[in-house]
């Protein structure tokens, strides 16, 4: 029985059309697994504030800099990404309840065609970013999804690069600290 799971489960990976749906619900039983954990405070980089600007997908832009003194989550991620895909209810819901407290910047090098047909297809809201140019040195990503939360002092507190189930009461506690301090 066993033998046969398994043969079953090859060939729907195999199959282009499952592939894809499989490899999302696979990350999201890993996010449930995974938890994002506080960066020891000797350990924290402080994010170097550079001329990094961003263009939203609700024609509106920012610069990072203008983020000085406000608690940021930075998401990084694509469309095409199973893991990102994983993730992005979470985030939407995280996104419904702190939007109004927390700097929400997801930020992606797809197109915002692209990125619109995606949202309205799984029935999200939140704003997506592309950058216009090159991110500080401390948020360089090699990997997606990459997740970081920065504190009101410029420290990067969370540092997570897999798919995490970014809608859950440790998560909120965290960001209800960071809001507090």
């Amino acid at each position: 029985m066993a033998n046969i799971i398994f043969v079953v489960l090859i060939i729907l990976l195999l199959i282009p059309q499952t592939r894809i749906t499989l490899q999302i619900w696979m990350h999201k039983g890993l996010s449930l697994i995974n938890q994002s954990s506080l960066i020891d405070e000797k350990d924290r980089e402080i994010i170097s504030y550079t001329n990094w600007q961003l263009r939203g997908d609700a024609n509106t832009s920012i610069k990072f800099e203008e983020t000085k003194g406000q608690v940021v989550f930075i998401n990084f991620w694509a469309t095409w990404c199973p893991p990102c895909i994983a993730e992005m209810a979470g985030i939407q819901e995280l996104y419904d309840d702190y939007n109004e407290k927390v700097v929400f910047l997801l930020i992606t090098n797809d197109s915002f065609d692209t990125v619109e047909k995606f949202k309205q297809k799984r029935g999200f809201d939140f704003e997506v970013f592309n950058p216009l140019n090159q991110a500080p040195e401390e948020l360089s990503v090699r990997t997606i999804p990459r997740t970081f939360i920065i504190n009101k002092k410029r420290e990067i507190v969370v540092d997570e690069s897999a798919a995490l189930d970014w809608n859950n009461n440790k998560v909120r506690a965290q960001l209800n600290d960071l809001l507090l301090e």
